[in-house]
């Protein structure tokens, strides 16, 4: 089976996650599978939960890309795997994994994955999700608070201190590697209905 790899990047709260939901609900999970880069943020057992909270976790070295890359290189080669799971309340990897079948098309997503030459050369399509900064963090506030514990004056300290300077020095200039840039991302949908029949065709060769 030929496995096809769409990329989606872009900043923190740019609409790449709703972006990817409509697009697996639009195939199967036979069809379409996805991974995301943050799965795949490195272990810190060796500090306590004080310590990891100060990590910068908007930087290239906070993930464990090569990782990524040999899951991916296993599934275009039509292999199953094991890909972790990390605990954004805990801030480190968990003990568990969950297994991911090759698929015809795997997506996958993150703010960093167009900045790694390596991961960006397993992909057959790249799409740039293109968002204001202002919406961005609007977004990323009320995720942070509603879904993953945090306050509201950790997150604009994050933002502030990591996320914003790490967008402008990675995220950003990764858009020129992009094929297709989407502003709004899944809030898009007249670019979400053109990538859904973009993976259809795909799919039907």
């Amino acid at each position: 089976m030929k496995v096809t790899i769409i990329g989606v990047a872009g900043g923190s709260g740019s609409g790449k996650s709703t972006l990817v939901k409509k697009l697996q609900e639009a195939f199967g999970a036979e069809d379409v599978s996805t991974l995301c880069h943050d799965y795949y943020y490195k272990e810190h057992s060796d500090m306590n939960y004080e310590q990891r909270t100060q990590l910068n976790y908007d930087h290239p070295q906070a993930f464990d890309t090569d990782m990524m890359v040999a899951h991916i290189r296993s599934l275009k080669n039509n292999e199953t795997i094991e890909r972790p799971v990390y605990s954004f309340v805990e801030h480190n990897r968990t003990a568990e994994s969950v297994t991911v079948k090759p698929s015809k098309v795997i997506i996958i997503d993150g703010i960093l994955i167009f900045e790694n030459q390596e991961l960006r050369d397993l992909m057959d399509i790249k799409v740039f999700v293109d968002t204001d900064a202002d919406v961005r963090l609007a977004r990323r506030i009320l995720r942070d608070v509603c879904n993953r514990g945090r306050s509201m004056e950790s997150v604009i300290e994050q933002y502030l201190s990591t996320v914003k300077p790490m967008h402008e020095e990675f995220v950003e200039p990764s858009k020129r590697y992009a094929d297709v840039i989407i502003p709004e991302g899944g809030f898009n949908s007249v670019a979400v209905e053109m990538l859904i029949q973009s993976i259809r065709s795909l799919i039907n060769k």
